[in-house]
């Protein structure tokens, strides 16, 4: 069975008073457009059937039928058999172009997409979580793609007729397609005013998604059906006769009462039947708005009317533009009656919405139904373009979160994002511009990672191809591998999400520190090799160092902010403390005055063996402590050293107070020091910043490199061991070492 365009849409509304025409050669020509329209769709669609069971043909009918009843042109109506005609042309948009003109071509095209979309994502694989998310971008694409009224009406239109036809076949109904109804065309219709489609876009869908609670009310109207008619009948004749009795030109009519509404007003007020008032209902008809208020008056003598059940919404009008008074009065056995007073215009705006006012205009035709012909006729078309507008932004606003800005009346709808589908017609959400990476971050991080390539409705494409609404796309990806530093640079375009630039960034970010927790960990192993330790348990060492996991340990290891003597004391056993005997024994006889030849003055005591701490380098005039250690003296720290903090906080009593003495002759001492450089790698680096210390003469005793390779060259880290007299002085030549190009930074270790 072939599956026409609109299958699973709906179609026919209930016919209404059409908008007057004009009776010209103009409307002559669109009749016949209409019947030469359903004749060239009627061999392309007889016998062909909707994926819903529908015969195409009847849809379509039933589609121009509903157009009709809302005031539509012939030439909408029309169209209505073009869109569905298209389905099953090679090349619709060209055909119609030829055959009907360019506007109708271009309703044809977005109409069709806007389907082919929605039906897709109703389709779509996807779990009970995101059927919300689903339903609420299936109404975003129905707005994005309705900036002509004229395919809201079609889409409209479309979607009442299948719910009639699942409706007289006795047929159920897709639950997907119910929802939908109710919660994104039934809605649309009642924002654009167009009540006749809304009431029963609500009915039928409550019909099939509630059948239990939609026989109910049935069964409590039909119940009391005779006995009201009969009451409701007696009230108008009576209403309409007192009326014209004082001079009064109206027209009252029973109004049609919508069980979707009943037993919605049942449910949010807790009302029993009894109280739901518009189950008995008058509308009033009249030819000005002071007409209205005097035939309010009259009905407020006339009868008791219920108090808080009053709205005016001539003076504050609803926001879709409703008008019309409602009362609800008392009749003379005691039963609610809602009134309802209007206009004509009102009227036709209440039954028809921004249709009653729509001018479907052809290019450099004039004459449209409901717009007179004349001067001002593009500026009547403008406004009543700017009406639909306002109305679309206003439904836009009644469903987003509360503080999203709506774009201003006149401006295009979500230019600021696109709706395009995967393979399996998930719908994604991108900003405008978002390229095919974009769209495989917004699906997965891994996706997005490993693509490489891109189909944009089969056809290969460039990855930086910026998308458009309503394209399926395919991503290529490789196994393994990572992004490029190239969708960083924005002047290539490839990325346009915030998100996509975040993840992309955040792999980068991960690459580094995976090379920094390798360099980490590959120091720890070494250490524990030549501690003889490997069968210790990486996790297990880096707990009880304090930190939550052997990679947290590499990491500041790898940043050397971590120093391997902690590990080294950790393995160790703890020395105890020197008796006054081993402190005498380490004692060395020197001559009386002389400094030690560390450079080093023990406080208190004469004599001592002093060592100068590998891990901090102390040189003068640094603040410095000892911490007396076991057959090796006292070992001089700098100050701020954190292993010595270490250990003076475990073993107070070891700390003891050491000062820099004279030093001997006329020579001064020199102390090692380590220097940490860290620069964009080049050839040549090592050379200058050796000549930096070799002008400075300060003799360089020892250097380490290494080199960590990126997509921008690389970054070298260097250490050097120089002996300085001074620490003051290593300050200044550092500074020098710092001007050379390509440093980054260079400090004492």
């Amino acid at each position: 069975m072939k599956t026409g365009l609109f299958a699973g849409e709906p179609g026919a509304a209930q016919a209404a008073a059409p908008i007057v025409q004009l009776v010209d050669d103009h409307v002559v020509d669109e009749a016949a457009q209409l019947l030469r329209a359903r004749a060239f769709a009627e061999p392309l669609l007889s016998g062909q059937a909707l994926d819903t069971g529908e015969d195409a043909l009847a849809h379509a009918d039933g589609v121009a039928s509903i157009l009709q009843g809302i005031g539509a042109a012939p030439s909408m109506r029309a169209a209505a058999y073009l869109v569905y005609a298209g389905d099953f042309l090679n090349k619709p948009e060209e055909v119609v172009a030829k055959a009907f003109g360019a506007s109708h071509a271009s309703l044809v095209a977005n109409t069709r997409k806007l389907v082919q979309i929605q039906r897709a994502a109703r389709e779509a694989q996807v779990g009970e979580d995101q059927r919300a998310l689903q339903t609420e971008r299936v109404r975003k694409m129905l707005l994005a793609f309705s900036r002509d009224l004229r395919v809201v009406l079609l889409r409209l239109a479309s979607r009442l007729q299948t719910l009639r036809y699942f409706a007289a076949a006795r047929r159920e109904c897709p639950r997907l397609l119910a929802a939908e109804s109710m919660q994104v065309f039934a809605p649309l219709a009642n924002r654009l005013g167009i009540w006749q489609i809304k009431w029963e876009l609500e009915d039928l869908s409550f019909r099939f998604l509630q059948p239990e609670q939609y026989r109910s009310v049935a069964r409590l109207l039909d119940e009391k059906r005779v006995e009201r008619e009969h009451h409701v009948e007696a009230f108008r004749r009576r209403l309409e006769s007192e009326l014209r009795g004082h001079d009064l030109d109206v027209e009252v009519q029973g109004r049609p009462k919508h069980l979707y509404s009943i037993w919605k007003k049942m449910q949010g007020k807790s009302l029993d039947f009894a109280r739901v008032f518009d189950i008995r209902a008058m509308r009033v008809i009249v030819p000005s708005v002071p007409d209205c208020y005097a035939v309010l008056s009259r009905v407020h003598e006339l009868y008791r009317a219920v108090p808080g059940e009053f709205d005016d919404y001539i003076a504050r009008p609803k926001p879709n533009g409703y008008q019309s008074l409602h009362t609800v009065v008392l009749d003379e056995d005691d039963r609610a009656v809602e009134v309802q007073i209007r206009t004509r215009a009102m009227h036709e705006h209440a039954e028809h919405g921004v249709a009653a006012h729509w001018a479907y205009k052809e290019a450099g035709v004039k004459g449209y139904a409901g717009v007179s012909a004349g001067a001002d006729f593009d500026a009547q078309v403008a406004e009543a373009r700017k009406a639909v507008l306002r109305q679309l932004l206003a439904w836009e606003r009644d469903f987003v979160e509360q503080g999203d800005a709506a774009k201003p009346a006149g401006e295009a709808v979500f230019d600021d994002r696109i709706y395009v589908f995967t393979p399996n017609a998930a719908v994604v959400e991108l900003p405008a511009g978002a390229t095919p990476i974009d769209f495989a971050y917004a699906v997965h991080t891994d996706l997005g990672h490993r693509c490489r390539g891109a189909k944009i409705d089969g056809a290969m494409v460039p990855l930086n191809t910026p998308l458009q609404s309503g394209q399926t796309v395919d991503v290529t990806t490789v196994k393994e591998g990572g992004p490029s530093m190239d969708w960083l640079n924005a002047e290539l375009g490839y990325l346009r999400s915030s998100r996509s630039k975040s993840k992309v960034r955040s792999w980068f970010n991960a690459l580094a520190l995976a090379d920094t927790i390798a360099r980490g960990r590959e120091a720890v192993e070494k250490l524990l090799q030549r501690e003889g330790k490997t069968a210790i348990k990486l996790d297990d060492l880096a707990t009880r160092l304090g930190f939550r996991n052997a990679d947290a340990l590499f990491e500041v290891v790898g940043k050397d902010e971590f120093s391997l003597r902690h590990i080294e004391q950790l393995l160790r056993p703890a020395e105890p403390a020197p008796t006054p005997d081993e402190l005498i024994a380490k004692k060395v006889s020197r001559p009386e005055g002389e400094a030690p030849k560390g450079g080093v003055l023990v406080v208190g005591v004469e004599s001592l063996l002093t060592t100068l701490a590998r891990c901090c380098r102390p040189a003068p005039p640094d603040p410095i402590g000892g911490y007396v250690t076991r057959g090796k003296g006292v070992a001089i720290h700098r100050g701020d050293c954190s292993n010595f903090r270490e250990m003076a906080s475990r073993s107070p009593e070891r700390v003891i107070a050491v000062a820099w003495g004279a030093p001997r002759g006329d020579k001064s001492a020199l102390y090692p020091v380590d220097v940490m450089v860290e620069a964009a790698d080049r050839q040549g680096l090592l050379r200058d910043i050796s000549e930096v210390f070799a002008k400075e003469k300060m003799n360089v005793t020892g250097v380490k490199t290494q080199t960590l390779r990126d997509g921008q060259g690389g970054t070298a880290w260097m250490t050097f061991t120089v002996e300085v007299a001074d620490s003051a002085r290593l300050a200044q030549v550092l500074a020098i070492v710092s001007r050379v190009p390509g440093v980054r930074a260079a400090r004492r270790k």
